[in-house]
């Protein structure tokens, strides 16, 4: 019984049809949208995204005194000025990239920060982006 059964095991693996490789998920790049920079608090001018997904690439630097530095971005709706989402808390010096998904709109960003620089660079979605050939 049991040499019949690994008989059958065998006929059944040589008789599969070779398998496609898996489809590639769609590239997806990133657009530049904004920049902004302060220190101290601030409420950003609106931008639109009409992908839906977007991110936030923020730095912080210039902590003074050391120890004392705080970042935190709200993203709001600019049609409403409903609060959306806390994109960032962050202490001290550092960077780092905040998603975000939200239906397209306008948005703007209130900047909570104190004894700190920051940055942020506002970059959109494009689904099935390639870079251009030559």
């Amino acid at each position: 019984m049991k040499i019949i059964a690994a008989g059958a095991v065998l006929l059944n693996g040589a008789c599969r049809s070779e398998s496609k490789p898996p489809a590639k998920p769609a590239a997806v790049g990133w657009v530049p949208i904004a920049l902004f920079s302060g220190h101290g608090d601030e409420q950003t001018e609106s931008f639109n995204i009409e992908s839906g997904q977007w991110r936030i690439k923020w730095k912080t630097t210039n902590e003074m005194p050391p120890g004392a530095g705080t970042l935190r971005v709200e993203v709001h709706s600019a049609v409403s000025g409903r609060p959306l989402a806390t994109a960032v808390e962050h202490r001290g010096t550092g960077h780092g990239t905040a998603y975000v998904n939200e239906d397209p709109r306008l948005f703007h960003l209130v900047v909570d920060s104190s004894n700190i620089d920051w940055s942020l660079a506002i970059e959109a979605a494009v689904p099935n982006y390639s870079t251009p050939g030559p």
